[in-house]
């Protein structure tokens, strides 16, 4: 698509996205001809070159997981490329041109998308429009956790489940970084041996033993300080299990079934356990505007070359598809194969 300036009004722009008239499964998905948006008071438009997926676009695109009021019913929560028009009101250098990252609301499913400036991030030089895809979601989901809401600390064990997913391999790099200690769980040796590859200290496959058991091994009987859930109601009685003694356990998904039978609350209560539930996408634009600072400041510097960087981070990327393949995306991110992200290239490579 040309970048030369339009004469034509801006309700004549169109732009192709992934729509979803009717919920259902992947074939509900439509590649359709909408009009682009336009930037708002303190928002940037970014034309998409790469966009990835999450487990909410699936929730969203079969109905149980609608935008937030007054944002894209477009799928995406994140994007990269460069921007296209900045909006009026908007404070920061950002100029035409200019590589980028970003966390939406939604939206990211399509060859443009407008975003308010306080959530876009610079693309570290050494990262291609692709690589950056596939960090704002995951990684700023893994940080929110383990620095917003649990306060991770220097020495303490963190059980990530669901270690191979693209939260899962930015959480168990951020752990290494923030001078914990990560152990995974996931349901393959492949996805265990990725996890150490990244710096996982131990893995265990949760379909072949009792991580439970494991972790309590491993641990010395201590327990872990914190476990990320994603999972919930089938890992109920063994996270707590596993839990340390004042140990926080943060839920932020219920890919196990949002329903628990037994004595949850006596069993958490013996161990003086914390349930600390989050979820990024329903946040006020100030929080993830902290969010995004924060991991900017300390987070960000390290995506860079390992000789230059003394603890280098790296987005894990699974496969790639066009955005006219986005039902096979879907298709493969629900098989549950994928290790790291899965991302959908807006506008071919070259």
């Amino acid at each position: 698509m040309s970048q030369h300036k339009s004469h034509e009004p801006p309700e004549t722009k169109m732009m192709l996205a992934v729509c979803v008239d009717t919920p259902g499964g992947p074939e509900s998905m439509l590649l359709k001809t909408v009009p682009r948006p336009q930037p708002k008071e303190g928002q940037v438009l970014i034309r998409v070159h790469a966009t990835a997926l999450n487990r909410a676009d699936t929730l969203q695109r079969k109905g149980l997981y609608p935008a937030p009021p007054g944002e894209s019913e477009i799928l995406g929560l994140e994007a990269a490329g460069t921007v296209a028009t900045v909006g009026p009101g908007v404070k920061g250098c950002w100029k035409q041109g200019d590589q980028v990252m970003a966390l939406l609301a939604g939206g990211g499913y399509a060859e443009y998308a407008v975003v308010p400036e306080e959530l876009l991030m610079v693309i570290p030089p050494q990262l291609t429009l692709s690589q950056a895809a596939a960090i704002p979601e995951a990684w700023l989901t893994a940080f929110q956790l383990l620095h917003f809401v649990a306060h991770v600390k220097e020495g303490e064990i963190v059980v990530v489940h669901a270690g191979a997913s693209g939260v899962g391999t930015a959480a168990v790099q951020l752990i290494r970084l923030a001078g914990a200690i990560p152990i995974v769980t996931a349901g393959s040796s492949e996805k265990l041996q990725m996890a150490e590859t990244l710096g996982a200290a131990s893995g265990f496959n949760y379909k072949q033993e009792d991580f439970s058991e494991k972790v309590h091994n491993f641990t010395a009987g201590r327990g872990a300080d914190i476990i990320l859930d994603c999972i919930g109601g089938s890992n109920w009685e063994r996270n707590i299990g596993c839990l340390a003694t004042d140990g926080r356990w943060v839920l932020y998904g219920c890919m196990g079934g949002k329903t628990v039978n037994g004595d949850i609350l006596g069993k958490l209560l013996s161990k003086r356990g914390q349930l600390l539930c989050s979820l990024l996408r329903s946040r006020s634009l100030q929080y993830k505007a902290d969010l995004v600072k924060a991991f900017s400041e300390k987070a960000l510097p390290h995506f860079s070359d390992a000789n230059t960087s003394p603890c280098l981070l790296r987005p894990v990327i699974d496969r790639t598809f066009s955005l006219e393949q986005i039902a096979e995306a879907h298709i493969h991110m629900e098989a549950n194969h994928n290790i790291g992200k899965i991302v959908i290239n807006v506008v071919k490579p070259r």
